[in-house]
């Protein structure tokens, strides 16, 4: 390329990076820095955010697990974790539905995992589901630090395609009160088809999908919207520690088969 035709496209890579500066930063932290860090420690983020966690947070005290998980995010590693802001919403709704059930799909550190265990009432349950064997041991290992136990919450690794049609038989959840949806949003979709062609959504049950701005999840709404069996609502955020990065969850209320 001559540089007269670099120069004339100067201006359009100075605008593009001052435009999306912010998700520059953001890719630079979760992929770049992430990747070099990986091979420098021979560790999984979520590994070393745990290490982290042993050190500096208490045993037992899931409340202060939380707060040392967002302080590693914010100063040491971004960890994209669900956030203390969406945090709030979650738990201000388990709290409002008091589910007897709730399933998880996307334990992913456990983050999400401890704001509604601790928030659950007593003799609830809590099934969460993780893809990856090794993130499931990290996110294992910091549900029981903070006090919780087999009999409150399950942690199932593999992936949701598998885990959900036997969810039944295997893991004895009839029906799942409230679903929270974590994992992968291109997912989204496919997973709540499986969760109605299993009937395992009760009528007035609540499904939680997260990151459905960003990344976006645009087939899972415009299904949801249009399906006729869903009462929407979304509630918007942004990304942890990057409020011009707009994101959402939707909240889903199951009106039935129809």
């Amino acid at each position: 390329m001559s540089p007269a035709i670099a120069l004339a496209f100067l201006p359009l890579v100075v605008t593009l990076l001052v435009r999306y500066r912010h998700h520059f930063r953001l890719l630079v932290r979760t992929v770049l820095l992430r990747s070099f860090r990986d091979c420098l420690s021979g560790l999984q983020i979520e590994e070393r955010a745990f290490s982290y966690v042993l050190t500096h947070a208490l045993p037992g005290d899931p409340g202060h697990i939380l707060t040392t998980l967002d302080h590693w995010s914010s100063c040491c590693e971004y960890l994209s974790h669900m956030g203390p802001v969406k945090g709030q919403i979650l738990m201000r709704l388990v709290e409002e539905k008091a589910p007897a059930c709730v399933l998880e799909l996307g334990t992913y550190c456990g983050y999400s995992t401890l704001l509604i265990a601790r928030t659950l009432p007593p003799g609830s349950r809590l099934l969460t589901v993780e893809r990856d064997p090794r993130t499931a041991a990290v996110a294992e290992k910091l549900i029981r630090l903070a006090g919780f136990d087999e009999q409150m919450v399950e942690l199932i690794a593999g992936s949701s395609e598998e885990v959900i049609p036997r969810l039944r038989a295997q893991h004895q959840l009839n029906r799942a009160d409230l679903v929270l949806l974590a994992h992968r949003p291109r997912y989204y979709l496919r997973d709540l088809q499986l969760l109605e062609a299993h009937a395992l959504l009760p009528n007035g049950a609540t499904v939680l999908a997260d990151h459905v701005l960003f990344p976006g999840a645009p087939r899972f709404l415009q299904y949801t919207k249009s399906c006729g069996r869903y009462r929407c609502r979304l509630h918007h955020t942004s990304l942890p520690d990057f409020p011009a990065i707009k994101d959402g969850i939707a909240q889903l209320t199951y009106a039935g088969p129809g």
